[in-house]
């Protein structure tokens, strides 16, 4: 009876350039004590210079490394049948400069869009009918409004993105994790059908 050996593909990793993948880094294997340290440590693909940002491998090319060490063994695919590589590039630059002058360009761009909304929304006249209202007497800057009103703009953004700083609240993702997270599945799945599509007509060109 042919030995069963089960195969589940890392949807996503990381490798430097030369890298040589072995199934071991890019799957979950499960096989026969025996088999299962010559199947990781088998080689599917080598990173190499001419290679794009992202590189896709697919099931098929594990399944017949293994099928070449294992001609009579039955592979049972499970999860992704692609997983992407993400090659790292050799030289990385300074990156607090940079984080620097992004965190600086949101915060001012937050700011104004939180002002320019307050100005076409006339927010000051709004506290100062308020205060009207519950006092009877005029004030054109009622601070006993807009403090607690100013305050609660910034906790309630920190509570609607549940983190400080790198402190979260509790488990539950936050708005904006769920959106990068569907950015990043859909972002995912075009690289692979970009992949797929230049090895189509790279193996067409080669024939």
């Amino acid at each position: 009876m042919a030995n069963t050996i089960y195969i589940r593909l890392r949807h996503k990793f990381k490798a430097a350039l030369n890298d040589c993948i072995k199934i071991g880094k890019m799957a979950n294997v499960i096989a026969p004590r025996d088999m299962k340290n010559v199947i990781c440590d088998l080689d599917v693909y080598k990173i190499r210079p001419e290679d794009n940002k992202f590189v896709v491998i697919d099931a098929m090319d594990v399944i017949q490394a293994i099928h070449e060490r294992y001609p009579d063994c039955d592979i049972q695919t499970v999860g992704p049948q692609q997983t992407i590589i993400e090659v790292e590039s050799e030289k990385k630059g300074p990156r607090t400069v940079l984080f620097l002058l992004v965190w600086v360009l949101l915060f001012i761009g937050a700011g104004l869009t939180i002002m320019n909304f307050h100005e076409d929304v006339a927010m000051s006249s709004v506290h100062q009918k308020i205060y009207f209202l519950i006092t009877g007497r005029e004030n054109a800057k009622p601070l006993i409004l807009q403090i607690p009103y100013s305050l609660g703009v910034g906790i309630g953004m920190i509570l609607f993105f549940n983190h400080i700083f790198k402190k979260r609240f509790n488990e539950e993702p936050s708005p904006l994790e769920v959106e990068m997270f569907n950015y990043q599945q859909d972002l995912d799945q075009y690289i692979i059908l970009q992949e797929n599509k230049k090895a189509e007509a790279k193996r067409h060109g080669d024939g």
